[in-house]
């Protein structure tokens, strides 16, 4: 009877999808709610304040324009006050670092605060897009339904990659690109089978709610896509690939020189988000293209209204306004802008070839279409999410070839000049290659000094191998011994390697000395150096000890670096992360209690 009963009772994988539903039926409930707080705060603050100060009147009234993004970012204040830290600035790198390097934890709040920050700065005109919050939302979600099932770290990264993929899907009305936008960015290419199907129920379900509330149709329309001759167009989408690719690194590269700049500029942080509202509001009087998230202006772009001069020049502003807006301290993310500067430099360049082979190419707003693929991909590293993205929004089967060759071509041109994506920058500042793991990135927290067996023994290079023989004998833990120099310099190492052919030989014992047939090729570290370093070469040369010296220059021994004291010195600091990271739950299961 138990038996048959047990047939009944869900299964570990069926527990997950079921989870995964609901956390996808509530990404689609806060991509409604996300979506309308954005819209109200644009129509109180960017259209209210056009009519209260009648700035399409033109004239000197443009030059009012600034107030409105300013507007925003004021607005901005006494949240960044009441939640230092968690409001301003490009915060998807930080939540790919709780995802991925720390427990996954993420508060109830981070729901609140992304949707009231992110609508303040884009829907008082501050350029930013609306996808990363969203996919920050939903990935919060995940979070949330996590922490109440009290899941493992591994269960907590499935369910949080689940609501960015409900949150992407939804926005977009395209589940597959939410699909492979978890995979690739959230999870950084690396899921099991469940972990997959996760992904799949939450981002249909997502689907389902948006396209109940707001039917079925694109982020933004995108005209009927063709090919009007292969031969030609192929390469020329290949020359428009390189060229994307070459854009997305200057704009990567452009974003985090602002920011920087920002952040050392020695004024107030509350300040600094109006300072870039400012900016963003003098630009505006001349390009108001550039303001909000610029899904207009992609439409417009895309049906082939766009004017050449003018799309190469949005090209560069879109660039900056979205860099000052985000370096500056507001809110957002860099979804949206992606899409606009790969639409207008698709728009310009077909614009110039149609121009110049009009029988062989395609109108303007077809490499348009293909230039949001290609410089998304080029920009965030992710082109399987570019190629679904574009084949959903245009549901035609020829876009496929010039998107995948694009995505793949720009993103490979973008990683050959700068290994980071827009989202992975800050993790190579400060040492982490977020693609190897959470284990690596402990190894590399690590330094070789915590782990160093201080107590060595060393033998001088004018010792006898009598001597040295000694010293094997009293020291049974060790088979490696620094030799040094008259002035207490390490000058090699000496092992029982070194003296086996010569062990039976009293004679060759006293008269041979230790400098003669210890290794002068040493490798050795510093304190400085981390765990991972270590690993590393004790794997490649195959030995179990390392010498640790205050400097490579000046080679004083400190100790000796043994493979079982990185091991300790690795469970260790896991073990104290595990239990740091359970009482972050418990604490967090408490206040939200």
């Amino acid at each position: 009877m138990l038996a048959k009963l047990k047939l009944f009772v869900p299964g570990e994988n069926t527990k997950i999808i079921m989870i995964a539903a609901f956390i996808g039926l509530m990404a689609g409930v806060a991509i409604i709610v996300f979506r309308t707080a954005v819209e109200y705060v644009h129509e109180i603050i960017f259209v209210g304040g056009h009519e209260l100060l009648r700035i399409n009147e033109g004239g000197w009234r443009r030059l009012l324009l600034p107030l409105l993004p300013i507007t925003g970012v004021v607005c901005l204040i006494p949240l960044s006050l009441a939640f230092k830290g968690e409001v301003n600035g490009y915060g998807f790198t930080n939540f790919l670092r709780k995802v991925n390097l720390e427990n996954g934890v993420l508060r109830v709040r981070t729901i609140f605060i992304k949707i009231i920050a992110t609508a303040l700065t884009i829907g008082s005109g501050n350029s930013a897009g609306v996808e990363g919050p969203i996919a920050q939302i939903g990935g919060a979600l995940g979070s949330q339904v996590g922490q109440s099932f009290r899941v493992s770290g591994n269960r907590m990264k499935v369910y949080i990659a689940a609501g960015c993929a409900g949150g992407i899907a939804g926005i977009f009305n395209a589940p597959i690109a939410g699909i492979f936008f978890a995979a690739e960015i959230i999870l950084l290419g690396t899921y099991e089978i469940s972990s997959f199907a996760a992904l799949v129920i939450a981002s249909a379900l997502s689907t389902v709610v948006s396209r109940a509330y707001y039917g079925e149709i694109p982020a933004f329309p995108v005209p009927d896509y063709n090919m009007v001759n292969p031969f030609v167009e192929m390469p020329l989408y290949t020359i428009m690939a390189i060229i994307m690719g070459l854009l997305a690194v200057l704009h990567i590269r452009f974003f985090y020189f602002v920011r920087d700049k920002f952040r050392a500029l020695p004024v107030n942080e509350q300040v600094k988000p109006i300072i870039g509202a400012f900016i963003i509001g003098c630009i505006g009087i001349f390009f108001p293209q550039i303001m909000g998230d610029g899904y207009h202006v992609i439409e417009e772009t895309l049906a082939g209204h766009g004017v050449l001069w003018v799309l190469v020049v949005l090209v560069f502003l879109k660039s900056i306004a979205t860099a000052i807006t985000l370096g500056s301290g507001g809110s957002g993310g860099v979804f949206a802008p992606s899409l606009f500067i790969g639409a207008v430099i698709g728009g310009a360049f077909g614009g110039v070839m149609h121009y110049l082979l009009p029988e062989y190419t395609a109108t303007p707003g077809a490499y348009a279409t293909v230039g949001i693929g290609a410089f998304l991909a080029a920009s965030t590293h992710a082109p399987m999410t570019a190629i679904f993205l574009l084949f959903e929004m245009t549901g035609n089967y020829l876009i496929i070839i010039p998107i995948m060759l694009t995505s793949i071509l720009g993103t490979m041109v973008a990683k050959k000049f700068h290994t980071d994506s827009i989202d992975t920058v800050d993790f190579t500042r400060a040492g982490i290659n977020i693609h190897e793991g959470r284990e690596v990135a402990i190894m590399k927290s690590i330094k070789v000094g915590k782990a160093i067996t201080e107590d060595v023994n060393f033998i001088s290079e004018n010792a006898n191998i009598n001597n040295l023989l000694e010293l094997f004998r009293f020291s049974s833990d060790s088979f490696y011994f620094p030799v040094v120099n008259h002035k207490g310099l390490m000058v090699g190492v000496v092992s029982m390697q070194d003296v086996k052919n010569i062990l039976h030989d009293e004679e060759q014992r006293v008269c041979y000395l230790v400098g003669a047939i210890c290794s002068r090729e040493v490798i050795m570290l510093t304190p400085d150096h981390n765990l991972y370093d270590a690993m590393q070469l004790f794997d490649v040369k195959g030995i179990e000890e390392i010498p640790v010296v205050e400097d490579l220059d000046v080679p004083w021994v400190l100790g000796m670096l043994k493979r079982r004291d990185v091991l300790a010195a690795y469970n260790h600091e896991v073990l104290k992360r595990g239990i740091s990271e359970k009482a972050d739950s418990i604490r967090m299961l408490c206040s939200t209690s």
